[in-house]
């Protein structure tokens, strides 16, 4: 592939500094430093069932729940799934099983029950880890075993408990460490296993290193600054890339406090976590942002100097009323699952504490995190893009996933020469900024030339009056079509204006007649198909496309 450095389209690579090159790269080892030492005796983690525990109380009742997995799981059993939303015994079951040298796979327990037990299928998982309240809840059939914390906590003795006692308080953490074999471990071993979303098909298994983790976890630190005197919330469920990174690798490496809750709609319980404990950071997306918009107030965010949203664009009006009435301006990240997952982000002004710092661009997703290289690439011929070209976004790094579980074949389409293709179509600007274009699979290629869904429903939902702090009420996707290749297609819920009037204004604003719709082509559905994220969720979508239009 082309050598970026000749490109007139600059990286703008910034290597970590050599501090970092000092750390383990082993995220459970760092932990374990952490919470015997500095934060010992000093809370490291709690959530809103009122549960709250210190360095030290958090490594003995990790010690007991690795003890505790001894008594269900095969010795040789690596991959283990968990079904818990955010919280403390959700985090120690984690760090449990990864000080065990087992693999954890949080499960998402949005999806449907079909997905989720092929998920247990193709990570071969024989053991979910989950709680009754959970399964009462979601009443999933899970086609394997169901292991419950409460039955486990049953099985508890008195010995265990002060063997664990003893280690956890007098033990240093250089001795556990030993004592477990977690020197041994191999940084480029599988830590983890997350499933992508599954918006453009069926979830696949991403393996992520020990190694990879570590360095998103460093990169993170140094762009954003992070430290011991950071409390960050922990409400994006472990199953996503970024709630299990940052708010239990990253938090619990570096000492920032985590504060656990199960749900990012309740925003009564988010408020009284904030208020409590002086949250600073804040990772969320668009959809929750507007939300807490609605729900809470100045005083909720009076310590809160970070907002990182993700997983969608973050509308300007929106960042404006954030900085209006909470002095705190969201800037917009990027990451993806196969990435540990943060590539770029925006740096806001209330965390500018050095002169390299730059103020993020609105509509960009900011810079590449240190030690991870960004280039765009032409469609067509694969060479680098000129500035501002549009072409597909590759990413180089040490947080670059291992591969897809059991998928040689997906792998090698999306890794070359170290170089992962992100699927998502950008820009670069003179300075290294990254702007988005949308996903390539949101794009139609009619008459050889690609046709962005996303500046259609932009249009669209201008000329409805759609509001856009709302649930989308419409969306644009393809369907194969013999004559033009694929054809565009309206889904949509309620339309204010007919068919005939929406066209009749799309023609009069110019816009290009290859992005309007035919007047056939608008078909109304119950409700628009989402994720547990608010994302499109664009397989649904295409399917039921097919469906309606007679495509099979």
């Amino acid at each position: 592939m082309p050598d970026s450095t000749k490109s007139k389209n600059p990286t703008m690579f910034k290597e970590l500094p050599a501090k970092y090159q000092e750390l383990s790269p082993i995220p459970v080892c760092r932990v374990l430093r952490m919470w015997k030492t500095t934060l010992a005796n000093e809370m490291v983690a709690c959530d809103s069932s009122g549960m709250e525990v210190t360095g030290v109380a958090a490594t003995i009742r990790m010690l007991i729940l690795r003890k505790l997995l001894h008594l269900v799981l095969a010795k040789d059993e690596q991959n283990v799934g968990i079904l818990l939303p955010p919280s403390v015994p959700c985090m120690l079951l984690n760090v449990a099983l990864t000080a065990d040298k087992r693999v954890p796979i949080n499960l998402n327990y949005t999806s449907s029950n079909e997905i989720l037990n092929k998920c247990v299928q193709m990570a071969q998982i024989k053991h979910v880890l989950t709680s009754r309240k959970v399964m009462e809840r979601l009443k999933f059939k899970l086609d394997c075993e169901v292991v419950y914390l409460e039955d486990l906590a049953k099985k508890i003795s008195l010995g265990m408990k002060l063997i664990c006692a003893f280690q956890g308080k007098f033990l240093s953490y250089k001795t556990l460490i030993r004592k477990m074999g977690l020197d041994k471990i191999d940084p480029d071993s599988v830590m983890a296993i997350l499933f992508t979303s599954g918006s453009t098909g069926t979830p696949k298994g991403v393996m992520l290193t020990h190694r990879n983790l570590a360095s998103n976890s460093d990169a993170c630190t140094e762009f954003f600054h992070l430290s011991p005197n950071d409390r960050i919330l922990g409400v994006l469920p472990t199953f996503h890339s970024m709630g299990y990174m940052a708010t239990i690798w990253a938090a619990m490496s570096i000492g920032m406090r985590a504060l656990y809750h199960y749900s990012p709609l309740d925003s009564r319980a988010i408020s009284t976590l904030c208020r409590k404990y002086g949250t600073t950071i804040f990772l969320c997306t668009p959809t929750f942002l507007r939300l807490y918009a609605r729900r809470m107030n100045e005083e909720d965010f009076k310590t809160v100097n970070l907002i990182m949203s993700g997983a969608e664009r973050c509308p300007v009006p929106l960042m404006d009323e954030y900085e209006r009435r909470f002095k705190v301006r969201p800037v917009q990240g990027y990451g993806i699952t196969e990435t540990s997952p943060v590539i770029s982000a925006g740096l806001p002004k209330t965390r500018h504490w050095g002169p390299d710092d730059r103020m993020p661009k609105d509509e960009s997703l900011g810079l590449p995190l240190p030690g991870i290289e960004a280039k765009v690439l032409d469609l067509q011929t694969e060479e680098l893009c000129e500035v501002g070209q549009v072409g597909m976004l590759w990413v180089r790094g040490p947080n670059v996933m291992k591969g897809y579980y059991q998928q040689p074949e997906k792998t090698a389409e999306v890794i070359k020469d170290g170089w992962y293709c992100t699927g998502d179509l950008a820009s670069l600007d003179d300075d290294g900024n990254i702007f988005m274009a949308g996903r390539l699979s949101r794009f139609a290629k009619i008459g050889g030339e690609m046709v962005p869904f996303e500046g259609i429903e932009d249009v669209l939902n201008r000329i409805l009056e759609n509001n856009i702090d709302e649930p989308p009420k419409l969306c644009v996707t393809a369907v194969p079509d013999e004559r033009k290749g694929e054809k565009l297609v309206v889904l949509y819920s309620e339309m204010s204006k007919s068919v005939a009037e929406v066209t009749e204004q799309l023609i009069a604003e110019k816009v290009p007649n290859i992005w309007i719709p035919d007047q056939d082509a608008y078909h109304q559905i119950e409700a628009i198909p989402l994720l547990g994220t608010g994302k499109l969720d664009l397989y649904a979508i295409r399917q039921k496309a097919n469906a309606i239009f007679g495509v099979k």
